[in-house]
């Protein structure tokens, strides 16, 4: 791991509201202690992303398994490590490991049905273009067949927060277990401890080295 370019800030330095908010982080994950860590910086940073995401992502209009495989498919498109070796707690009993696998690969895809195909092409487009006008027609077309407006206006703004967040905190060069270290919450098989990390990103088919 390159040099880590912004500091945690100690627990001690925060008040109680704001270590309460680390604690969950570490029982609950999405995010995790580390990222939470760097935003105290600005308590106004940290209050922004850990309210924004509670009510975007964690709550609202649209099913939340839909919005945790956008949050993922962005963590691979744009190489997130750290964001992308975590999984939804509040996930977890309706997506498959197997699914996690396959998202740049979403359209070609036995694994999604044609809503969660439909919300990964949202993201595709949020993140690198919709591409031509006819492109942009039939994308449209497409979300409001599966999709009310609140759903498309909230998947659209959790996307638009995650894409954001994930393309900054890649810069960052942090990684799990550093802050509040001892729990699994909300890590992807594989990532449970540091010892299990290191050997999973060393090895081959480490998700990370073969995809841009």
């Amino acid at each position: 791991m390159a040099e880590q370019r912004i500091s945690y800030v100690p627990l001690e330095d925060m008040d109680d509201r704001m270590r309460a908010e680390m604690d969950r982080c570490a029982r609950e994950g999405t995010p995790r202690p580390e990222s939470t860590a760097v935003r105290a910086h600005v308590p106004a940073a940290f209050w922004f992303f850990a309210d924004s995401w509670k009510a975007l992502f964690h709550s609202g209009v649209c099913d939340h398994e839909i919005k945790e495989l956008c949050r993922v498919y962005i963590s691979h498109t744009v190489k997130c490590e750290y964001c992308g070796n975590q999984r939804s707690e509040q996930a977890r009993s309706s997506l498959e490991e197997g699914q996690y696998d396959e998202l740049l690969n979403f359209e070609r895809s036995d694994r999604y049905d044609d809503r969660q195909k439909a919300a990964l092409a949202y993201a595709q487009a949020i993140a690198w273009g919709p591409g031509s006008d006819e492109e942009q027609d039939a994308l449209w077309e497409r979300l409001h067949t599966h999709f009310s407006e609140p759903e498309l206006v909230e998947l659209g703004c959790a996307i638009g927060l995650t894409f954001g967040q994930q393309s900054w905190i890649r810069l960052l060069d942090i990684d799990h277990h550093q802050v509040m270290a001892g729990t699994s919450a909300s890590m992807a098989p594989g990532f449970e401890d540091p010892e299990a990390l290191a050997a999973t990103k060393d090895s081959d088919d480490y998700w990370a080295k073969s995809r841009a």
